[in-house]
């Protein structure tokens, strides 16, 4: 498996939301949560993030074809 792993400054840069957002989706299971990758260490999946992202641009193109 070669996956990619992204630190939060990525996810940030990546997603356009800021960090309270991005832990506050977490906290509402409305996005990937971190997985850990030391005891000071965490990061995303770079395909969940990639997932979470297209399936938010198909949301909003549905919002834009129901108008």
């Amino acid at each position: 498996m070669s996956e990619q792993i992204l630190k939060l400054p990525e996810v940030i840069t990546t997603t356009g939301l800021a960090r309270s957002t991005i832990y506050k989706l977490i906290s509402e299971n409305r996005f990937p949560k971190q997985i850990k990758l030391t005891s000071f260490s965490s990061g995303w999946l770079k395909s969940e993030i990639n997932h979470w992202l297209e399936e938010r641009i198909a949301a909003s193109r549905n919002m834009e074809a129901m108008s």
